[in-house]
């Protein structure tokens, strides 16, 4: 006869080993393969929190990394568009035709390495979990009025025309602003790149049940099944314009997720694309 008793974590046999002895045997075992399993369970999870905290340390260390990096770029980076801003002002002296059209090609440049700069460390920054938000209530519509008006001139200069739809009272998101800055002049960026010269961007704020809807459509090439594949990959780009380093949307969808959102695509080729961000109107902890 045996008797066999579990309590806790605790593994009780007793077994009346008289005419037994294959009971007991195979008991004995069983007892030995717990332990044996209880063992590599507990190894296997030491292994798994070191493993953990070795990835986190090595990402950790990348973001301190970039954010050197882009330190030592922006500074002198800065500089030479600042001395190119006052060349361009006439402060030194007159300018010719050419000479102005140099330090025009200097100052953009500049602008765009100083923003890519930017871009990697917020990129490196959230993907490391190190970055943290500064949440207030925010007009997702007001603001994406002032990124519209901040991006009109450039789109002009591409002849290209952005229209805006916003309704008259929209309710207020949890969210920091200077990150939903980032993510709106993203997509629209991302849009202005896809749509051709003389081409059309029509941007929509629209309430919905759980909080706000923001509609990016242009009326360029649109995607292909494997360029969308790609479309969150960093570094990854195919605008018909060249620019672009492929991290605008990348940091958007970081900046949407952070703040408890989601962002669909609809794009055919040839046909144009939509980006739908939609925000929650409160954070869920």
């Amino acid at each position: 006869m045996a008797a066999v008793l579990i309590g806790g974590s605790a593994l009780v046999v007793v077994a009346v080993l008289l005419g037994q002895p294959v009971v007991a045997a195979a008991v004995g075992g069983v007892v030995a393969g717990v332990a044996v399993t209880a063992v590599a369970a507990r190894r296997a999870g030491r292994e798994q929190r070191a493993e953990a905290e070795r990835l986190a340390g090595l990402v950790e260390r990348r973001a301190e990394q970039v954010s050197a990096l882009s330190h030592e770029l922006r500074t002198p980076l800065s500089m030479i568009k600042g001395a190119a801003d006052l060349l361009l002002e006439g402060s030194p002296g007159p300018l010719t035709a050419t000479q102005t059209k140099f330090l025009h090609t200097i100052d953009q440049q500049c602008a765009q390495v100083i923003h890519l700069c930017e871009s990697l460390l917020i990129h490196a920054r959230i993907e490391s979990g190190l970055f943290s938000p500064a949440f207030e209530k925010v007009d997702v519509a007001q603001l994406t009025r002032e990124v519209v008006v901040a991006m009109r001139p450039l789109c002009a200069r591409r002849g290209q025309r952005i229209t805006l739809d916003t309704p008259q009272v929209a309710p207020e998101v949890e969210a920091d602003p200077r990150l939903l800055v980032q993510a709106v002049t993203n997509l629209l960026s991302n849009a202005g790149r896809f749509t051709t010269v003389g081409g059309s961007i029509a941007v929509r704020v629209a309430a919905i049940d759980t909080g706000i809807a923001l509609y990016v459509t242009d009326d360029g090439a649109g995607m292909t099944r494997e360029r969308r594949r790609e479309l969150f990959r960093p570094f990854v780009t195919s605008s018909p314009l060249g620019d672009g380093t492929g991290l605008g949307l990348v940091i958007t969808k970081s900046i949407v997720e952070l703040h408890g959102g989601s962002i669909l695509i609809d794009t055919q080729a040839r046909k144009g694309t939509t980006i739908l961000v939609t925000l929650p109107k409160g954070r869920t902890a």
